[in-house]
């Protein structure tokens, strides 16, 4: 059984002005296996952070599924979808999400707080994934001392502190210089060797070409994919470009 299955997803919604049903989602199907690195790419509206939302729990299909080691989101009582999120999901954002009145530190330690850890665990698991990400220097600053990759690197640590099965990034290069992206790029390589399974949707070609496989959504629907195989980063960054000119162009890739 694959860790992630997502079968015949569909989202609509009505529009406020004149009702209007507007078809985001329409017959999305996709499994992920435990340890994969998978990377979603496709044009603004094509559905993707739709999709991601609803991977998340932050919003309901109107038809499919969605089931993370068996179990259907739908199925999640309101009251324990946050906590179904905190156990099970970690998550890295364009804009890192951090408390500008927090230090690092309570920034990362933040999801164990909500889930009642002693400070004696927060503290060991803090100095473990402060170490393995190369942060540990950092830990007493605050969001508005460091630098970008530096608050990314810290929003990586605080999706990593619960052990989650699955981390979904959206966009996780976005607000980064080339420099910063090549590490934060690096470090998910590292994470995923580690056996971390990782669903990334991006725009970036280069971010995208780091992954093991990458699905491409067009109008709403899965409609291609590419698997690394035996590419090299270079390879894959050319086999995805290939596809997104004829998948812009309206025309199916081979």
């Amino acid at each position: 059984m694959s860790m992630l299955d997502v079968s015949g997803l569909k989202k609509v919604y009505t529009t406020r002005l004149g009702g209007n049903k507007v078809e985001a989602l329409r017959n999305v199907s996709f499994s992920v296996e435990e340890g994969e690195y998978v990377a979603i790419m496709g044009e603004s509206g094509s559905g993707k952070t739709t999709l991601l939302n609803i991977l998340a729990a932050l919003d309901q299909p109107t038809g499919g599924s969605v089931r993370l080691d068996g179990r259907d989101l739908a199925g999640i009582r309101e009251s324990q979808v946050a906590a179904f999120r905190r156990d099970h999901l970690g998550f890295v954002f364009q804009e890192f999400n951090l408390l500008d009145t927090f230090s690092l530190e309570d920034n990362i330690c933040l999801p164990l707080v909500l889930a009642g850890k002693s400070p004696k665990e927060m503290k060991e698991r803090v100095r473990q994934v402060a170490q393995s990400l190369g942060i540990e220097g950092l830990l007493k600053k605050y969001p508005y001392e460091v630098s970008g990759g530096q608050k990314q690197r810290a929003a990586v640590a605080r999706a990593l502190i619960t052990n989650p099965r699955l981390i979904l990034a959206d966009e996780p290069t976005g607000a980064l210089d080339s420099r910063a992206t090549d590490e934060l790029l690096d470090l998910f390589a590292a994470v995923n060797r580690s056996g971390q399974t990782i669903l990334m949707v991006t725009h970036s070609v280069k971010a995208a070409s780091r992954a093991g496989r990458v699905l491409f959504i067009r109008d709403g629907e899965v409609f291609h994919q590419i698997y690394r195989g035996s590419s090299t980063d270079s390879e894959l960054y050319q086999k995805i470009s290939e596809a997104l000119t004829v998948l812009t162009t309206g025309g199916d890739p081979v």
